[in-house]
């Protein structure tokens, strides 16, 4: 795809630290990390969104993510905790439209967060009303 980063990166018309690939995946170091050893997993066929990307692929590439989330662990970089974060569309912060998997170590102190309103508390009518909303559309789609 014209004009995505991602695509030129695994084209190699421009630079990454790469940490891992594949034929389906890359492994490249994020160059605005959350913290030192903030990587992202990104599938190599340009995909923008979930809804687009096979089941395979998908599989293929938390496997992936969950090995390196053990190779962080294991690197000597700081990391007491991890984060795995995707953010599917606009709305949901999704900056690059080509579908990638952050990875990064958390540590007790650091500077990422997330902001949310956590004193919202449904009833459990509520909760049970939305529960059965997903999994209809669920059983129609599967």
């Amino acid at each position: 795809m014209s004009n995505c980063i991602f695509c030129e990166i695994i084209a190699g018309k421009a630079s990454a630290s790469i940490v891992y690939q594949d034929d389906l995946v890359i492994a490249i170091m994020d160059i605005q990390p959350v913290n030192p050893g903030h990587l992202m997993v990104i599938p190599k066929h340009h995909i923008a969104s979930m809804d687009e990307m096979d089941e395979n692929t998908g599989m293929h590439l938390f496997r992936i993510a969950m090995r390196l989330e053990q190779s962080i662990r294991k690197s000597g970089v700081r990391c007491e905790g991890i984060n795995l974060f995707l953010a599917d569309g606009e709305s949901a912060f999704q900056e690059i439209f080509h579908l990638h998997l952050h990875v990064f170590p958390r540590f007790k102190g650091d500077s990422f967060k997330i902001d949310a309103d956590w004193s919202v508390n449904p009833s459990r009518q509520e909760l049970d009303e939305v529960a059965k909303n997903i999994n209809k559309a669920y059983t129609s789609l599967w």
